[in-house]
């Protein structure tokens, strides 16, 4: 039986509070580093590369670690599914200090709807901060500035990727070992290497 763990930030730009949630899963039980999947990806996306390979990975018995009900999604649908999953494959999900044991199969009622609460309640904060990002934006056009993230060009990629892109270029690294090493997403090294070998 192994212990997992998942963390998740919406964007790159964050990487303290990725490494803090990294820091929380090993407190929790995630004690190797490489059972932790992470990734920059927004919580209300449902085919996320990291999630969908830590489902894959896990086996009956096991046990997945994330620190709030958020990082693992801010939808309540997707949360259902993930129960489904957790009590198919008869797994132990930890969510912070709230324990959800389906090792036998089965999840008690009163467990199954605190959990769908947390649901409940993550979908409307993402919901409420994205009303106020549209708020935010609006109010920013309206006094001339430009919105939107800088573009990315091959003179502003990372330092940290032309460090290690003769690593991936030679064969040593896959897209994801590389990922790992720039602490990015597999779809910004995707980018990234698109932009360096002047790919469309």
């Amino acid at each position: 039986m192994t212990t997992y763990g998942y963390a998740r930030c919406s964007t790159n730009e964050n990487k303290q509070n990725i490494n803090r949630q990294k820091r929380e899963l090993k407190a929790l039980g995630c004690v190797d580093e490489k059972n932790i999947y992470w990734e920059y990806e927004s919580g209300t996306k449902v085919d996320r590369v990291e999630l969908n390979r830590l489902l894959d990975q896990v086996q009956e018995g096991d046990t997945i670690v994330t620190t709030e009900v958020s990082r693992i999604t801010r939808s309540t649908k997707q949360l259902c599914q993930i129960i489904e999953i957790v009590k198919e494959k008869q797994l132990k999900l930890v969510i912070g200090g709230f324990i959800v044991d389906c090792r036998n199969g089965e999840l008690d009622a009163m467990t199954d709807g605190m959990l769908k609460m947390m649901g409940v309640f993550a979908e409307m904060e993402r919901n409420m901060i994205s009303e106020r990002v549209k708020s935010g934006m609006a109010n920013a056009v309206a006094k001339g500035k430009v919105i939107g993230r800088p573009i990315t060009s091959i003179e502003t990629l990372p330092s940290c990727f032309i460090k290690h892109y003769p690593k991936y270029k030679n064969a040593q690294i896959n897209k994801t070992e590389l990922a790992r090493l720039c602490d990015v997403s597999r779809q910004s090294v995707y980018k990234y290497i698109c932009i360096y070998e002047g790919k469309k």
